[in-house]
């Protein structure tokens, strides 16, 4: 049984520390009990000024918790919680650090922040490189910003795992790819890691004439050799714009290549001995190779067991096994719920997606229009934001749909989840979801799976919901400026 046991006015700290506002309250938890509202501030937990979710979450997990908070009419509560040491307030933020981010500081030639065109939701402009958004939403970091406060906070609050990107694991090779000299050894800094218990997902962006060949070899067996700490080692295309290419050619002289299906299949075959190899020693795959380089070499995905629990399953590892399972599920369903008959004929669906995958879901819609009865239609979209060489759906905008879906009149268009943010409100280019539906003259509906596309055809398109997974909450907008309240 958990109670607020007591509550009391407290004078505001001079100065004020940076408050986190309260953006949500889960219903029926200690927060909404406590009174707690959305627009107030959360300025202590057990006497510990907040700097974020992540001190939150460590300083509340005690089965005794002083809370001080500033309520949205400017007067302070001291609340006192007695509640199970694992039990969660049931607060909710839009923002996950309140003493801003931590920034990068490396220079990448292929880094993709520097091929966004000028519209995109402005978050996606800040250049982070914080440790505690990997720990949170899942980023990606290069760890080259540690300091010593850091080194110590990572070891009291054992914050696991993290989100690494190695890229390269000889030093000076890595250095040059960060454009940074001053770059620490990663494969140190991993087993510091390892020696406070931390573990780790690691990835490699694979650049063709750079990173590739001897060098991911090496890579490769350096961070295997780091298991446990190191949990899966991902490799993954570069995902070049033509900005991108054009500012990465001019400066280093280095041409982003997208994966021809020859050099996919190159990848594929020098990954397969390592991945074999983790299997017999460990139990395990660790080594994992973006979807993107099986469906451009032509090549059957893995079985899930070899994908180790989806760890990066945000990264595209995975993604289209997932969605296979998902399909034989679906089948199975349809057979169980319907029989031989047409359940759905005469509804008219369009799904959206990138170049890349629109192929292989077209194929799947056609066997799914034939068993429901329904029009299920596939349009690639192409990429007229980032360049058409940018083909996955995630990147794909609401100005790429506009062009690519007028002119067709559905029940629906189903886009991918994945192109919104984290809160299902924006494409990246900003545009909202109503405005998407009014320049196409039909609803919106987003989907991630098959399954999903089935509840369309049976209750109707619906609007989003937040993503289940904290990946990319800090990119959303959002996420950058907190509800109307006291500051």
């Amino acid at each position: 049984m958990t109670a607020v046991r007591e509550r009391s006015r407290v004078a505001p700290p001079r100065p004020a520390p940076a408050p986190g506002i309260v953006s949500g309250v889960r219903p029926g938890s200690l927060a909404e009990e406590a009174g707690i509202e959305a627009g107030d501030a959360i300025l202590s937990v057990g006497g510990h000024v907040l700097r974020d979710v992540v001190d939150l979450q460590f300083y509340q997990a005690e089965a005794e918790v002083e809370v001080h908070v500033r309520k949205a009419d400017g007067l302070d509560e001291l609340l006192l919680f007695e509640k199970d040491v694992d039990e969660d307030l049931g607060l909710e933020f839009e923002r996950a650090t309140w003493d801003d981010v931590t920034l990068c500081n490396n220079n990448c030639f292929f880094c993709f922040l520097k091929g966004l065109p000028k519209g995109m939701r402005r978050t996606l402009y800040v250049k982070d490189d914080d440790y505690r958004l990997s720990f949170l939403h899942g980023n990606f970091v290069t760890l080259t910003n540690l300091a010593d406060a850091d080194w110590d906070r990572l070891a009291e609050q054992r914050l696991s795992p993290l989100n690494v990107s190695v890229h390269a694991t000889e030093l000076d090779l890595r250095r040059r790819m960060l454009g940074n000299p001053t770059a620490p050894d990663v494969i140190a800094q991993l087993r510091r890691l390892g020696e406070l218990g931390l573990r780790a997902h690691t990835q490699i962006v694979l650049c063709p004439g750079v990173n590739d060949g001897p060098h991911l070899d090496r890579s490769v067996r350096d961070l295997v050799a780091l298991y446990p700490t190191v949990q899966s080692v991902s490799v993954v295309p570069v995902g070049a714009s033509p900005k991108l290419e054009d500012w990465s050619l001019q400066r280093d002289g280095i041409e982003l290549e997208r994966p021809t299906r020859e050099y996919a299949r190159e990848v594929i075959a020098l990954l397969r001995p390592h991945q074999a190899a983790a299997r017999a020693r460990f139990g395990a795959t660790i080594v994992q190779c973006s979807d993107e380089y099986y469906v451009t070499a032509g090549v059957t995905v893995p079985p899930a067991r070899d994908y180790d629990g989806f760890g990066q399953y945000e990264n595209g590892i995975g993604m289209v096994r997932t969605m296979l399972r998902d399909l034989a599920a679906t089948r199975a369903k349809l057979t169980r719920g319907y029989g031989d008959t047409r359940p759905f004929a005469g509804r008219h669906v369009v799904i959206a997606a990138g170049t890349l995958i629109a192929p292989t879901l077209a194929e799947i819609a056609a066997e799914l229009s034939s068993r429901t009865g329904a029009t299920i239609e596939v349009r690639g979209i192409t990429n007229r934001v980032f360049g058409e060489r940018v083909n996955v759906s995630g990147l794909l905008c609401g100005g790429d749909y506009v062009h690519g879906l007028a002119g067709s009149a559905p029940d629906c268009f189903i886009l991918p989840r994945a192109s919104l943010d984290y809160f299902g409100r924006q494409f990246l280019d900003s545009t909202t979801i109503e405005e998407v539906e009014a320049k196409l003259g039909a609803p919106l509906t987003f989907a991630s799976q098959w399954s999903e596309v089935v509840e369309v055809l049976e209750r109707g398109p619906r609007r989003p919901q937040r993503n289940e997974a904290p990946n990319g909450a800090s990119w959303s907008d959002a996420a950058a400026k907190p509800p109307a309240g006291i500051r």
